[in-house]
């Protein structure tokens, strides 16, 4: 699975590779791709243009193949995999993992997947056809069905004989886990315990209970919480029997929680973050423009208010100078609710039980930060223009946008959250129009009341 990537490094490995590249002398490009992690070549092929991407792709090692594949976005496969033929591509992808298998089969030929299927012994495609019954994005989709597994009634030294028997261990082995005659999870027991413990010691005598298992059905989002709240190298995935059905390490984790970093800041700017940074323009302008076009509606929506007041800005023109004032810091205090609260919905720290508390706390923010910021645009506005007024109308409508802020912040989440809408997603054009709306109608409106009389 992914590993992180040093942006410092990626760009000085860019530069080498691109400079290689450009010099037309392939076997330098040869050798410096392959002394990197595929993970790295995952994070270099998605810098490059298509033209380079596809070069240096037919210059990675063979046995590397697969698990470049599993390291890149879903846009960037596509292409690659589209440069392979199926022989290639059957031998790139039948000796990765289960989990990892399972991430790129729905990419793959139907010509190919037979293939795959056909290469696979009976075990480890019913792990496979095991794995793909779950929906996306839960435990069950995440797992590895490869676990060592012992039972209670033995010693210490028949397991380690049974290790070395075995060969080699799956990756981020720290547990083995104990089972009985149906399977069912009874605990685990740790590497260093058998290492360091008396060959004739019963493993029944060793076995930690205490530790949490993963249910099968839980969100990837509930795994990665478990992992960063238990210090997780790896956990057990059971069903509702507490049936052992596979496991989860902490490399698997990494990946949703960069993918969960990468969804909100992408997001937020109605981007898809399996979007290929050298998408075609024509994918990329489709991709895009569908919320440009919902901004747009939001920007006609705030227009339509100011032009209800077209009268009051003429007569006081220092309205049409203060007014982006009104609108922009209230759409970044919304915007610093709406952050807060994505992050709160998404570690699961807000819900109906503590919703109303939270609106509460963050109306006296906002109460007192409309204060702070309306008293000192209040004074600058008053020094400017010399009309107290003026200086009175701008802090009201501050302290009423920094209000209206955050009630947006807090509310639209909770709302479209239960509408099953990302708040990530909708959240930023929503409670931004809703700012720039209400800041509009508050000054200009106060301004007809107060300063037209």
């Amino acid at each position: 699975m992914a590993e992180a990537v040093r942006p410092d490094k990626t760009a000085r490995q860019l530069r080498l590779l691109s400079d290689a590249l450009d010099s037309g002398r392939l076997g330098p490009v040869r050798r410096l791709v392959n002394t990197l992690a595929p993970a790295e070549i995952g994070n270099l092929l998605e810098s490059l243009p298509h033209d380079k991407r596809i070069v240096v792709w037919g210059l990675v090692d063979a046995e590397d193949d697969g698990e470049v594949l599993v390291h890149v976005g879903d846009e960037v496969r596509e292409s690659l995999i589209a440069d392979m033929d199926p022989d290639e591509l059957v031998a790139a992808v039948e000796d990765l993992d289960i989990d990892d298998l399972a991430d790129l089969v729905e990419d793959l030929p139907e010509a190919v997947i037979d293939e795959v299927l056909k290469s696979m012994d009976r075990e480890n495609r019913e792990r496979l056809e095991q794995v793909l019954s779950y929906p996306e994005d839960t435990a069950g989709r995440l797992m590895n069905p490869d676990v060592v597994t012992v039972r209670a009634d033995t010693t210490v030294d028949v397991v380690l004989r049974f290790l070395r028997l075995r060969g080699e261990l799956p990756e981020h082995t720290d547990h083995l886990y104990v089972v009985n005659r149906r399977h069912q999870l009874m605990g685990w027991v740790a590497l260093q315990d058998l290492v360091t413990r008396e060959p004739g010691t019963p493993i029944n005598k060793l076995i930690d209970d205490e530790l949490d298992s993963i249910h099968v059905a839980d969100s990837a989002d509930q795994v990665a919480r478990q992992f960063s709240d238990n210090d997780w190298v790896s956990a057990p995935v059971v069903d509702d029997g507490n049936i052992l059905l596979g496991r989860i390490t902490v490399d698997d984790v990494i990946d949703i929680i960069r993918e969960q970093a990468e969804h909100q800041a992408l997001s937020a700017a109605g981007l898809d973050e399996e979007e290929d940074l050298f998408s075609p323009i024509r994918r990329a302008v489709r991709g895009r423009v569908v919320w440009l076009g919902i901004n747009l509606c939001t920007a006609f929506l705030a227009a339509f208010v100011i032009g209800q007041f077209e009268a009051t800005i003429e007569q006081i023109v220092a309205l049409a100078v203060l007014m982006p004032i009104v609108a922009g810091i209230g759409g970044n205090a919304a915007v610093q609710v709406l952050t807060l609260m994505v992050r709160g919905l998404a570690l699961g720290q807000v819900g109906a039980s503590n919703a109303r508390i939270l609106l509460w706390k963050e109306l006296r923010v906002a109460s007192i930060n409309g204060v702070l910021i309306g008293g000192l645009v209040g004074l600058v506005a008053l020094v400017w223009f010399r009309d107290w007024l003026l200086s009175l109308v701008i802090f009201a409508a501050l302290l009423i946008n920094f209000c209206s802020a955050a009630l947006a912040g807090v509310l639209l989440p909770l709302l479209l959250k239960r509408m099953r809408v990302d708040p990530a997603v909708a959240g930023t054009v929503v409670v931004t129009a809703v700012t720039d709306i209400m800041g509009f109608f508050s000054f200009l409106g106060l301004a007809s009341a107060i300063m037209l009389r």
